[in-house]
């Protein structure tokens, strides 16, 4: 989700090794609903399963405001996302036209340059309150698949030390056109020696999936991602999209030559429009991703 490649996407839980950390008290308080264990020795650690109608748990998550990459076309504010009376988390994309309060004529900066804001949607993310390292990590969700739009499932390393890409990025889940043709990516990226990304990335054309079941994007979908320190590999529905080796995984020396995937990391779940997502089918606003559960376990 950040530039280079049109990408940028606390209670403290040890387990022998294994990493949960939270700044803030997120209730762990869907395990009546999130099996508590899973085949392989894993342990629910936290789960998100968005039952209480109203705004996300400002304890588990927070925002990114304003216009905040890649040239998007749409505005991130918090009331786009809302949890509906049947448990999803639901992130809108809508047209919404009023004045860019950042607008300064005559500036080149892409986010100051626009007079008005025209789209406005959500990114719901847990930095500051929720990071993870290793584990299991599922995410239910139905993402819009009109054109012009870009869903994604994401986690950040911190950019504290240093920044984009040697902080490290994992999409568990994209869908824009890639070379014309619209498709689901499962990513990693890090950082070289010239401050540029590497990309491990796998790009699976949508008709793949929609040949099973032309009815594909009506349905909810588990993502899941199995991380831990020797491999990431990131699932659709079971089926295995990518396999990515953390021996390869090294930043460059604006990296400090450090491995990102191998520290804490925290979630993103947004929707984008525009950029990378293609011209906006216009017909087809407002667009809805809806989100039914996050749950990631761990091995003790």
């Amino acid at each position: 989700m950040l530039p280079n490649k049109n990408k940028m996407k606390q209670t403290t839980v040890f387990l022998s090794g294994l990493l949960a950390v939270g700044l803030g008290m997120c209730p762990e308080r869907a395990e009546a609903q999130a099996p508590a264990s899973l085949e392989g020795g894993y342990r629910l650690v936290w789960s998100e399963e968005f039952d209480k109608p109203g705004k996300p748990d400002p304890a588990c998550w927070t925002y990114e405001e304003g216009f905040v990459r890649n040239n998007e076309w749409q505005w991130y504010q918090p009331q786009n996302a809302v949890v509906s009376d049947d448990g999803t988390l639901v992130i809108t994309a809508r047209n919404e036209v009023r004045p860019n309060p950042l607008y300064e004529e005559g500036t080149k900066d892409w986010r100051k340059k626009r007079k008005q804001i025209e789209c406005t949607s959500a990114s719901v993310i847990t930095r500051g309150r929720k990071e993870f390292l290793y584990g299991r990590f599922l995410i239910r969700a139905r993402i819009p698949a009109a054109r012009g739009s870009w869903p994604a499932i994401w986690l950040l390393g911190s950019k504290k030390d240093y920044g984009w890409p040697s902080c490290g990025e994992i999409d568990i889940m994209e869908f824009y056109p890639k070379n014309g043709v619209r498709s689901i990516l499962a990513n990693a990226c890090w950082g070289d020696d010239r401050g540029g990304s590497v990309w491990d990335d796998a790009v699976v054309p949508f008709t793949h999936f929609t040949a099973k079941d032309s009815l594909w994007a009506t349905r909810f979908h588990e993502w899941r991602m199995d991380w831990d320190k020797d491999f990431i590999r990131l699932y659709l529905d079971d089926e295995l999209l990518n396999e990515i080796d953390l021996s390869r995984t090294v930043n460059g020396k604006h990296g400090r030559n450090e491995n990102p995937f191998r520290k804490p990391m925290y979630l993103l779940l947004n929707l984008a429009m525009g950029s990378s997502g293609g011209k906006v089918d216009a017909d087809a606003m407002p667009m809805r991703y809806e989100i039914d559960y996050v749950r990631v376990y761990q091995k003790p």
